[in-house]
């Protein structure tokens, strides 16, 4: 039982730091409470009630719980459990004091009480009471000691001591001997207070008288009841050997660095007697030492050299008391002690723990606990001093806490579009030499938050769709693309409200939410719509959902869908239309201007004319670029008074459409006959002075001309003011359609004209001329014929 305590003692002193688990709520407080300090005796059953926290904290038993309270001790072994119900703090294992921690006293055990929202920390301690469990032990059943027989009285001879693991007022307390008639016992205290006993002679032996003693040494303890343990005491009466073995030191005091390697000299003690032959031989051994400096020093009974039979650790023994006992061949021994203090060095690298970390963390939230983590070392010093660092360039710092806990904390809002992940290495350097560290890596994800509209590619779209289009025609697409993740990266699109109110959007176009295709919803007709705009909206899923919008212009594309009009000469008037021409004009005289417009735009509405048909070719011709219809040659006697002329009018449009106008003139040999009525018409029309119808054709090509001036203004139809033309026909009444305008520059009716026309009296019959027409000034005369 002796042996497994020393064994115990031996290994209580190993120490080492332990995770601290905790688990930390995001946006917690972190605050340190004052400690409080609670006692138990130790060997009290599992469940043993210590406290009520929920009372010691002043909080409900609620509360308590809302707040996740845990306890948390240092080491593997959690020793505490807390009853959320009660809160009430109890025994989660039996305590052994002397397992826990050995001879020191008093025995504290460490815990934390860790509640979060707002995160804090408790810092407790439980002393461990000792009670009286273990008895005094000898490590020997008897001891044997020669004392010579002139040894005076007041002689101290050294006896082995009995070891308890208890401490305080239960540990050894003093000695007894029985029967003492010739001695009594000394009790002495060591440095590291542990009790011994020294034997004192009070009374001269006699070896012819008595040659041994039997004596019962008791070593006592202060406990209640007290406990002892006893030894017998061999003590043999020698005859005389005058001199004893005497050290050269009392005590030896050496420094051992801890990573000495096994068979290293320690110290060599020496003993001399000044006794010959056997009396003076010497030789050494451990006296009364514990079973772990046997297993770690080797004694040469010879030499007195002590050497390392086993690796030293500093963090489990600083210190080790070794007593030597050098005898001479006649049985009498002297007694020296060898302090080994065992030296640091730095053979530990720092340990880290992490108890909790939080991946991934929120974008755009200030300073985030990321990472709850501890720090330790097993040295002591310097050699045990720790700093903490990680990398300079990441929006990360660390915040020390309490007892060696560090908090990693996001330094300002992190943006996961700029960054999603992070690696983290965290450094830990001990102050030792060398110097030791350790790197943990800690991968932390950024989390999207819905900080990024959808953002289209272009603020404007401009697309085309031909005119006629075939309904659900897609006609184009809008793109947005959004920088978050996710359901926050996930574009709707849709339309938004028309900037005009007029435009029937919802009948127009159509877009497709997922992926921003646009349809035309119907055909489209150019002429009644040439463009159109609307925006589009692009909204994402986030929450809140953010949107954006771009604006779509629609050009419609005109096809040549709408053949050439005929304005002049009219081709559905009641009667036919007469172009009266002098014999006497000359070539290139103006016989009329054919004028026609197309409804469509571009190349489409390019008009160009030719002569389709004649009566008789090549005595007129039709200008290709503006319709005017010209003599091509002097008219003479014997060309025929009534021409027919067919007219195409074609656009410039792929296909081609066209349309034809029939024109009829009338050769006469001047004004100063009267006019002559178709050979068809002749018998229906009533004869009349020549004067009269010329009057009234007169008036009414007049009154046509200034009604067309005014209808043709805006296109520039006639540039200046001009007289109206003889041998006109009607033209129709009413206003004519705006669609039909020709805008492109070309269009008919492009020069003015300026005709002198006067009316001459003194014959029976009023004469009516023609004069030449008064060209504009750097107009190209060309008969124009095809």
């Amino acid at each position: 039982m002796a042996e497994n305590a020393m064994e115990a003692g031996g290994e209580r002193f190993l120490r080492q730091r332990q995770v601290l688990f905790l688990f930390v709520f995001l946006g917690g407080s972190l605050a340190v409470s004052q400690s409080r300090r609670y006692s138990v005796a130790e060997e009290k059953e599992r469940g043993f009630f210590i406290s009520n926290l929920a009372k010691d904290l002043g909080l409900s038993v609620g509360k308590l719980a809302a707040r996740g309270a845990q306890v948390v001790s240092k080491g593997n072994r959690q020793y505490f459990q807390l009853n959320h119900q009660t809160g009430d703090l109890l025994l989660q294992e039996k305590l052994d004091r002397e397992e826990l921690c050995g001879s020191a006293e008093p025995c504290i055990l460490h815990f934390q009480i860790l509640l979060q929202n707002p995160l804090q920390f408790i810092t407790n301690e439980l002393q461990v009471i000792d009670v009286n469990d273990h008895s005094p032990a000898f490590s020997e059943n008897e001891m044997q000691l020669k004392i010579l027989e002139n040894t005076p009285p007041g002689t101290i001879i050294p006896l082995g001591n009995a070891e308890d693991l208890d401490v305080g007022r239960n540990s050894l307390q003093n000695y007894t001997i029985t029967p003492n008639s010739h001695f009594h016992v000394l009790t002495r205290s060591r440095r590291d207070g542990r009790k011994f006993a020294e034997l004192v002679l009070d009374k001269a032996l006699d070896r012819e008288e008595q040659p041994e003693l039997r004596l019962m040494l008791t070593a006592l303890d202060g406990g209640t009841p007290r406990r002892s343990g006893t030894v017998q005491v061999h003590i043999l009466v020698l005859d005389i050997n005058d001199n004893t073995p005497e050290f050269t030191q009392s005590l030896y005091e050496v420094q051992v660095l801890e990573n000495s390697p096994v068979n290293s000299l320690i110290v060599t003690v020496s003993a001399s007697d000044l006794d010959t032959g056997n009396l003076g031989t010497i030789s050494y051994a451990f006296f009364h030492v514990s079973e772990e400096i046997r297993k770690t020093f080797q004694l040469n009974p010879v030499t007195g050299d002590i050497r390392l039979i086993k690796y030293l650790n500093f963090e489990a023994i600083h210190t080790y008391e070794v007593d030597i006992e050098a005898k001479d061949g006649g049985g009498l021994s002297g007694k020296s002690t060898v302090i080994v203090q065992v030296v640091d060095v730095n053979d530990n690298p720092p340990e880290l723990t992490l108890s909790s970390i939080t991946s991934p963390i929120p974008e755009n939230s200030p300073e985030t606990v990321v990472a709850v983590f501890s720090v330790s070392d097993l040295d002591s010093g310097d050699n045990g001093k720790m700093v903490c660092s990680i990398e300079n360039d990441l929006p990360f710092i660390l915040k020390p806490s309490v007892e060696n806990f560090y908090t990693l904390v996001s330094e300002g809002e992190l943006d996961r579009e700029i960054r999603a992940e992070y690696n983290i290495t965290i450094t830990v350097t001990d102050m030792g030499t060398p110097r030791l560290k350790t790197e943990h890596n800690i991968t932390v994800l950024v989390a999207d938050v819905n900080d990024n509209a959808p953002a289209f590619t272009q603020t404007s779209y401009t697309l085309t769709v031909r005119e006629n289009n075939s309904p659900a025609l897609h006609i184009g697409t809008v793109r947005a693309t959004d920088r978050d993740a996710g359901a926050n990266a996930q574009v709707t699109y849709s339309l938004l409200p028309p900037l005009d109110p007029h435009v029937p959007l919802a009948s127009l176009v159509s877009i497709n939410p997922d992926n921003g295709h646009l349809f035309a919803l119907r055909s489209l007709d150019y002429e009644a719509l040439r463009a159109f705009e609307f925006r589009v909206g692009a909204a994402d899923r986030g929450s809140p959902a953010l949107s954006s919008q771009a604006l779509v212009r629609v050009l419609v594309a005109d096809d040549n869908d709408n053949a050439p009009f005929v304005l002049y000469p009219l081709q559905n008037a009641s009667a036919p239309c007469t172009e009266l021409v002098p014999r006497a004009a000359e070539a290139g005289y103006l016989v009329t201007k054919v004028v026609a417009v197309d409804g469509d735009s571009g190349q489409n509405a390019w008009l160009s004319y030719q002569l389709l048909k004649a009566t008789e070719p090549g005595l007129f011709g039709v200008w290709a670029h503006n319709g005017e219809v010209r003599t091509a040659r002097l008219l003479s006697e014997r060309d025929a008074a009534k021409h027919r002329l067919v007219v195409l009018v074609k656009d410039n449009g792929e296909p081609p459409l066209s349309a034809s106008v029939t024109l009829h003139v009338l050769l006469v040999g001047g004004f100063s006959q009267p006019y002559l009525p178709a050979p068809e018409a002749a018998d229906a029309a009533p004869a009349a002075p020549l004067t009269v119808y010329l009057v009234v054709a007169l008036a009414s090509v007049s009154s046509l001309f200034l009604f067309s001036v005014l209808v043709f203004v805006t296109v520039r139809l006639c540039r200046r003011g001009g007289a109206a033309s003889v041998g006109r026909c009607s033209v129709p009444e009413g206003p004519f359609p705006g669609h039909l305008v020709d805008v492109s520059g070309t269009g008919t009716l492009s020069q003015s004209y300026q005709y002198e026309v006067c009316l001459t009296g003194g014959s029976g019959l009023n004469e009516f001329k023609f004069l030449k027409p008064i060209l504009p000034s750097g107009l190209v005369q060309d008969t124009g014929q095809d």
